[in-house]
């Protein structure tokens, strides 16, 4: 199954947490925020998490499972549907296609399989996949030449 390429970094990042263990939009946020596990790597705001959350639902890759009980406001607890979970793993093997997204897509792509503790030689053997061709060409191209001649 192909990932679903309409959803956005944070979309996928949220999903992807999600479908670790059910969990409620608070504890994702803590995870992206500036000190968080993940936020280390890419942030992602409060409100960014929550409007994921509510697309994710409507694209039935998430449903709501229970609610925390306890003090402040009730947290919806939500996990994974099977169509969710399916995409989620493609999309964790699924190789960053441009080199600008290699910062946040591939980071927080190998962080997400090491929280599951997974394996993350097929991502990387991919990735090297597509990132061996840039290399050949800059390398065989007149301008690295034109670089190294200015110094």
């Amino acid at each position: 199954m192909d990932s679903d390429p309409a959803l956005s970094l944070p979309e996928w990042v949220v999903l992807a947490v999600i479908d670790e263990h059910p969990t409620h939009g608070f504890a994702v946020a803590a995870l992206t925020m500036p000190g968080g596990e993940l936020g280390r790597i890419w942030q992602i705001a409060r409100p960014v998490v929550y409007r994921s959350l509510g697309r994710l639902q409507d694209a039935g890759l998430v449903v709501p499972e229970s609610t925390e009980a306890g003090r402040g406001p009730q947290r919806t607890i939500y996990s994974a549907t099977a169509s969710g979970s399916a995409q989620v793993r493609a999309w964790l093997q699924a190789p960053v296609e441009h080199v600008r997204d290699v910062r946040s897509q591939l980071l927080l792509k190998l962080a997400l399989i090491d929280r599951r503790g997974g394996d993350r030689a097929v991502l990387l053997a991919r990735q090297k996949t597509v990132i061996q061709p840039i290399v050949q060409a800059v390398a065989t191209s007149r301008f690295l030449d034109e670089i190294t001649a200015t110094r």
